[in-house]
């Protein structure tokens, strides 16, 4: 590889990282809203399918960058990115505690009390979520490097969809049982939304497939790459 085509795909790196910051930042202060979407008349556990928050659309996101990242840059630049969103994530927690601490003026838009009723609870989301994606990053990425290791590079849809799937579960799982344990859900939910919030991730797993595809595909063509090949920023 030229050392042009490096510092494109260094660019391109950054890009994917900026992305992934973003949507995980974002999920966590949007998380508050929720939202209904009824393809099917079911109901599990009281709630329909799907009833679930807006903190769930950006998340997938992230697990379609890293697997991409894994891909295509490896192991250790999809860890990099993880651990790099936890600071994010810490960060913007830091900015938000501050934004609080300091008096609205009297002709503010936004007062005191929107602004904690809106990001209040922020904090105990950043924590339990960064709780949870910690765990399921880790998790995703695992599981997505021993089935390439397994197919020796083939089969992309099924470590794909595989290691999402699994990682996603347990995403939802914790972070259902987090909030309701800190009081911002009430547990009589629980069930719903983790079925839920489960149900609709394999959804948007099965449609990022595709988008992987593509990323793969654009990648291998733009730095000739053979399959199971990664490149090496260094």
């Amino acid at each position: 590889m030229t050392q042009k085509d490096k510092l494109s795909a260094q660019r391109i790196y950054l890009i994917l990282g900026g992305l992934f910051i973003t949507s995980l930042v974002v999920s966590n202060l949007i998380f508050q809203k929720f939202f209904y979407w009824h393809p099917f008349d079911i109901e599990i556990f009281g709630s329909k399918l799907f009833e679930i928050s807006v903190g769930i659309l950006p998340y997938p996101i992230t697990f379609l960058i890293t697997d991409l990242i894994s891909e295509i840059y490896g192991k250790k630049r999809a860890n990099d990115v993880v651990v790099v969103g936890i600071f994010a994530s810490l960060f913007s927690l830091l900015i938000i505690y501050v934004a609080m601490q300091v008096p609205a003026t009297s002709w503010s838009y936004v007062g005191n009390f929107l602004f904690g009723r809106v990001f209040g609870n922020s904090a105990i989301a950043v924590f339990a979520s960064m709780l949870t994606y910690l765990f399921a990053q880790f998790v995703d990425i695992q599981i997505y490097h021993f089935w390439k290791r397994l197919t020796k590079g083939k089969h992309l849809w099924l470590r794909n969809n595989f290691s999402t799937w699994f990682s996603q579960f347990v995403d939802t799982f914790t972070i259902v049982f987090l909030l309701c344990s800190f009081g911002i859900i009430d547990w009589a939910n629980f069930k719903g939304l983790l079925v839920s919030g489960f149900l609709f991730k394999v959804f948007v797993a099965v449609l990022d497939t595709p988008l992987l595809y593509l990323g793969v595909f654009l990648f291998r063509k733009r730095f000739n790459l053979k399959v199971n090949q990664e490149i090496d920023l260094l």
